[in-house]
């Protein structure tokens, strides 16, 4: 295996070539872009949903989402002259799948681009290419602010809206305290209710900026801590015998955490009777599910809550968990009390960091404290620190609140509601007994 760090030689230049720099952050912001938008459009197209506006301005929107940013949409409806009807939605997921494609090409030919320097690499240098790729990583951001805007079509019918609120489905309307008033109104009220909604969106800027830089500067920190065979600067070599081993071993089982959702889901959409949208789903969304269920399974507590049609969105048997409209406490063995094979979840999340604990014990160098016992409390104990950091960051970014409504003159035809929130503090201290168990 090639050494990490070392010296850069009598005859090495410490100039920061930045042509290079440059050539190569430019090639790693726009292939990370790239393929960001075409899992963006791919997953939007199956799911039909750019069949409601323009494909483009829409894959602008769920990128800018996929690194954090914020998107703003607003609605309302305008029928026959009448007023006070409008509609309201509101996003706050990150679409992991998305994300995920963009930070695995980010961090590929970042470094790759390093490990062409040599086998060490001046902290000049270094400083130069994280600050290169992270600039144009921001001017992308403030991009997509600039195309993620459009006005979109919502068909009110499709939202399961069969007609005025409190109507019976034959034309009345029962209002308490005055009885019916359907013949009051005009006739033709009851099409509104046939109408399309417009919902207009638009990316904002200045959180979708600092979105972006967040976003470049913590995919190409993982990298740099994940990649054994990367050169470092003169001097570190302690982060590569202590983190690199640990931090590797973890984003090597959430990858194939993923790779294993996105497995499941093709086999689930090839005897589905709408295989496309499983399909759009699994590129857009796998990894939300299966990390999710990573937390879950190793008993991280949630609180959710839950209503409408959103609900639909939910496995089994989460949604049957919500559908009380309340806000329910998520965890393990609430979860199995409505469908057993839920244990199972529990038994893979388990494996998972079996798995990590043993890659960790592999790639751990031996030395330092002598014996047995001395390498397996080094293995644990920086396991147990690395997955105290990993877990809270995992139910951070698989956090989900969703919301939409269509009120018409002040009655609510349309409501549906998502909210799932981890305890952060619940899943760092189980991620470090988890860590050192395992470790």
């Amino acid at each position: 295996m090639s050494t990490a760090t070392g010296s850069a030689g009598p005859g090495r230049a410490t100039a920061v070539p930045w042509a290079d720099v440059v050539m190569s952050a430019v090639a790693a912001v726009s292939w990370a872009l790239i393929g960001m938008a075409g899992t963006a459009a791919v997953g939007l197209r199956l799911l039909d949903a750019d069949t409601a506006g323009s494909s483009g301005p829409m894959a602008a929107a769920v990128v800018a989402l996929a690194v954090g940013g914020s998107v703003t949409p607003t609605g309302n409806v305008s029928m026959f002259g009448l007023s006070g009807a409008e509609a309201d939605t509101a996003v706050d997921v990150m679409p992991l799948g998305v994300g995920l494609v963009g930070a695995l090409l980010l961090a590929l030919i970042f470094l790759r681009s390093l490990r062409v320097a040599g086998v060490a690499v001046s902290g000049r240098e270094l400083a130069a290419r994280v600050g290169a790729v992270v600039a144009l990583a921001v001017a992308t951001a403030g991009g997509l602010a600039w195309a993620g805007h459009d006005v979109i079509t919502v068909d009110v019918a499709a939202l399961g809206v069969d007609g005025p609120p409190g109507s019976d489905g034959g034309g009345g309307l029962d209002v308490p305290g005055l009885g019916d008033i359907g013949e009051l109104l005009p006739d033709r009220l009851g099409d509104l209710f046939d109408a399309e909604v417009t919902v207009g969106f638009a990316v904002d800027t200045a959180p979708t900026l600092l979105a972006g830089l967040g976003w470049s500067a913590g995919v190409l920190l993982v990298a740099l801590l994940a990649s054994r065979r990367t050169p470092l600067p003169h001097g570190w070599d302690a982060l590569h015998r202590v983190v690199r081993p640990v931090v590797s071993s973890l984003v090597a089982v959430l990858l194939v955490a993923a790779a294993a959702g996105i497995a499941a889901a093709g086999y689930a959409a090839a005897g589905d009777d709408h295989p496309r949208r499983i399909a759009g789903a699994a590129l857009l969304g796998a990894p939300n599910g299966v990390w999710l269920g990573v937390s879950v399974g190793l008993f991280v507590p949630w609180d959710a809550r839950g209503d409408g049609a959103l609900l639909g969105a939910l496995p089994r048997p989460l949604d049957d968990l919500l559908r009380t409209g309340t806000e329910e406490p998520v965890t393990l063995g609430a979860l199995a009390e409505l469908d057993g094979r839920v244990w199972l979840l529990g038994l893979g999340a388990a494996t998972a960091m079996l798995l990590a604990g043993v890659l960790t014990g592999v790639r751990t160098p031996v030395g330092g404290a002598p014996g047995a016992g001395g390498f397996t409390w080094r293995c644990a104990v920086r396991l147990g620190a690395a997955t105290a950091v990993t877990l809270p960051v995992l139910v951070w970014l698989t956090e989900v609140s969703v919301g939409a409504s269509l009120s018409v003159l002040g009655y609510d035809a349309f409501a549906a509601g998502l909210d799932l929130n981890g305890r952060l503090g619940a899943a760092a201290l189980l991620g470090a007994v988890w860590g050192a168990g395992a470790g």
